[in-house]
């Protein structure tokens, strides 16, 4: 499996590229910042860009969206209840952030349990509501059967999402905990934010794990 992770934007967002290394095209995951490096990278390896795919609508999330549009048109897909969020960005999160995106119209909504099919893999898209709506994960599975949990703001290293802001919902939240804690442990996990980890890591350290 190939993936580089790019810190981007205010909040060093873990953005995530994934690409096939027989054909060349690439997807990204949540360009949560100015985009430069992540065209560079891709300049310099031969890839095309094909997809985006949003974990949830939170502005660090999307603020370098509309650098790949030319790349990408509408081929951009985030969780059907954080639609709105998306064409309507919230404007004291962009201020807070020093941030300005003006929202998207034109992307395609996705529901639970949605298989995406890209060059060399799959990609199945799990509900994880609580930090917001609509957060989702997606199950990324290669050509050859290896698979990388993408968590977004659900999970992240010893944590989970706030549940503060618009959206959230706690209780929402501890369910989407029980549905991720029926992976095997050996499953590696890309959160949002912070380093990697694994599912079996969280199930012995983080305090907010199902028990």
């Amino acid at each position: 499996m190939h993936y580089k992770r790019f810190p981007l934007g205010a909040l060093w967002t873990n953005g995530y590229l994934f690409w096939d290394e027989e054909t060349k095209d690439a997807f990204f995951v949540d360009p949560g910042g100015k985009t430069e490096d992540v065209t560079k990278f891709m300049n310099d390896n031969g890839l095309t860009l094909k997809m985006v795919i949003l974990t949830h609508g939170h502005i660090d999330h999307v603020a370098g969206l509309r650098e790949f549009v030319p790349f990408v048109g509408d081929n951009i897909y985030i969780g059907r209840n954080d639609a709105d969020t998306l064409k309507h960005p919230s404007k004291e999160l962009q201020e807070l952030l020093g941030v300005n995106f003006d929202g998207l119209e034109k992307f395609r909504e996705v529901d639970d349990g949605r298989v995406i099919d890209f060059p060399g893999y799959t990609i199945k898209v799990i509900a994880t509501p609580g930090h917001t709506e609509g957060s989702v994960c997606f199950l990324v599975t290669d050509r050859e059967g290896h698979r990388v949990l993408v968590s977004g703001d659900t999970l992240f290293a010893q944590s989970v999402g706030r549940t503060d802001l618009e959206g959230g919902d706690w209780l929402k939240l501890e369910n989407s905990l029980k549905r991720l804690a029926e992976f095997d442990d050996g499953l590696h996990v890309l959160p949002g934010h912070g380093p990697d980890t694994s599912i079996g890591s969280e199930r012995e350290l983080n305090p907010y794990w199902p028990r």
